[in-house]
């Protein structure tokens, strides 16, 4: 089979060099891909959001299955127009990939699907999203309702961190467009997880569970990020709240997408918070997470190409997944000055002894390779250092070991990534 990825990120790296075992591949692209991805993959200088080009490259090479990475593609309508001109694409169309463009609309399937969630309210006046919050009282949590590359989540300690974020979110709009409105939600307290499945609008396949780490800084401080690394599987997701998540959230999600018509197929997130009474959905992606993708694609070991298959063609009621019981860790490494202000162009050495370390396999996010074969920084999150060992602490131990063996003063990473674990 021929297939494209969609996507340059390090969650696009980790689906090609999986996709790229696959006993039923004969080509693979990647557009626009990355340094790394280039290793397994023909890149293609085609831009993720560019639809008519890439349906047309698609069109053009016979390509048997479209595997879209990113969310913001996926909310313009990427796999509607694949699937208008007789293309196979494992995504949502538009209308599903709402669960991830929309706070709001989120919040009202969760509600009308009986899936257990943090009391919110939806506002478009700064005015009254400030009153709300004065009779709520922090802490608090204020997201942009649309789409914010990860970062539209503000969760305030105090109110005048939840005044401050309204008036960057409505009022400076520091997110564009995707803060014309807010969602205001209750703090809800516990262990974040994130955990997946597999869909075909009907059945789901769960893809387990990683924990991520949101917070630029070491003990989880300072702004949120895209995520700064994971681990899959984490201990407090124990096989009991497996299975409540399936039958609580997942599946109530999926039939009430069947009953608006809008039937969800490809990946979804759920975004969780393991509370004292049991999980609470905290926001839904329909997409693999990242860096929770690198993580999870460690440990696969089924043919991932053959389970995408059978999400896009409704067989999902009778597949099933082989997974490496050993846990796995991806710790990231961004730009200095990320999430806020980072230079691009500078060169990172050293990848070749990273790679050596055993266990370890690194994912490229946001590189570029130079003519004479150096690798350069393109991005704010840069590499994903990942290993798979028989403990979270081997684990860990031979990831920081890759990390410590790059050469790039430039480059920063968090140091406690699974210390909930450890």
């Amino acid at each position: 089979m021929k297939v494209l990825v969609v996507g340059g990120g390090g969650r696009e790296h980790a689906l090609c060099w999986a996709l790229s075992g696959s006993s039923m591949l004969t080509r693979l692209w990647c557009a626009p891909g990355n340094a790394g991805i280039a290793e397994v993959a023909d890149c293609v200088a085609i831009g993720a959001e560019d639809i008519p080009g890439l349906v047309a490259f698609a069109t053009e090479k016979a390509v048997d299955l479209v595997v879209v990475g990113p969310e913001a593609p996926l909310t313009l309508g990427l796999a509607d127009a694949c699937v208008a001109a007789g293309l196979r694409c494992f995504g949502p169309s538009a209308a599903a990939a709402r669960l991830e463009g929309s706070k709001t609309f989120t919040k009202q399937v969760a509600d009308a699907a009986g899936v257990p969630t943090a009391a919110w309210a939806r506002f478009t006046d700064p005015v009254a999203a400030r009153a709300h919050i004065r009779t709520q009282g922090a802490p608090i949590v204020v997201k942009a309702d649309g789409l914010a590359a990860g970062k539209g989540v503000v969760v305030a300690a105090t109110l005048e961190q939840a005044e401050a974020a309204i008036a960057d979110i409505m009022e400076d709009r520091v997110h564009g467009a995707a803060g014309a409105a807010v969602v205001i939600e209750e703090c809800l307290v516990g262990q974040e997880v994130s955990f997946f499945a597999l869909c075909d609008g009907d059945a789901a396949l769960a893809l387990g569970a990683a924990q991520d780490h949101k917070r630029v800084g070491d003990g989880d401080t300072g702004p949120n990020t895209g995520g700064m690394g994971a681990y899959s599987p984490p201990p407090v997701f124990t096989p009991a709240l497996h299975d409540q998540v399936m039958t609580e959230v997942i599946r109530p999600t999926l039939a009430e997408m069947a009953r608006r018509g809008t039937p969800f197929r490809g990946v979804l997130f759920a975004g969780l918070m393991i509370t004292a009474t049991g999980p609470k959905l905290i926001e839904f992606n329909v997409r693999f997470g990242d860096p929770e993708c690198q993580a999870l694609m460690l440990r696969l070991r089924s043919d991932l190409l053959a389970a995408l298959l059978a999400a896009c063609d409704g067989e999902l009621a009778d597949f099933d997944l082989r997974w490496d019981p050993r846990p796995s860790l991806v710790v990231v490494m961004a730009a200095n000055g990320y999430p806020g202000a980072y230079a691009k162009g500078t060169e990172i050495r050293g990848l070749d002894r990273a790679a050596a370390v055993p266990g370890v396999q690194v994912f490229h996010a946001g590189t570029v390779r130079r003519a004479d074969g150096g690798v350069l920084a393109n991005g704010g999150r840069v590499l994903g250092i990942a290993a798979t060992a028989a403990t979270v602490q081997a684990a860990r131990d031979a990831a920081y070991a890759a990390v410590d063996a790059i050469d790039w003063p430039e480059g920063f990473c968090r140091r406690d990534i699974a210390h909930l674990a450890l």
